[in-house]
């Protein structure tokens, strides 16, 4: 299950991660956001034990969204040692996700 990322947690649970990192910046009004939901949930148990897949809401989270300058959702970062190597804005399908994740592993 994909883990909820706060504003509190993020350094914590992203930027002192020493696995990849997907994150997924969301809202529940999002109909695109909707759609990639389930498709990330399915990549944190995919890759369970092998990398770190969480979710911030932005309207709970205004400040990870703020820093990374988010301003359109659904956007997926791909962070590894606390760095964004990746992203991927707009719903993407599982396989460019995966793909995208298995290149910072």
């Amino acid at each position: 299950m994909a883990l909820e990322i706060t504003d509190a947690n993020f350094e914590e649970l992203v930027m002192n991660s020493d696995k990849p990192v997907l994150v997924d910046f969301w809202a529940v009004w999002c109909g695109p956001c909707r759609m990639v939901g389930p498709v990330v949930e399915e990549i944190a148990n995919d890759y369970e034990g092998k990398a770190i897949v969480g979710k911030v809401d932005v309207d709970n989270n205004p400040e990870v969204a703020s820093k990374f300058g988010i301003r359109n959702i659904p956007t997926i970062l791909f962070m590894k040692n606390g760095e964004v190597v990746d992203k991927q804005v707009g719903a993407a399908q599982k396989a460019q996700l995966t793909e995208k994740l298995d290149a910072i592993m």
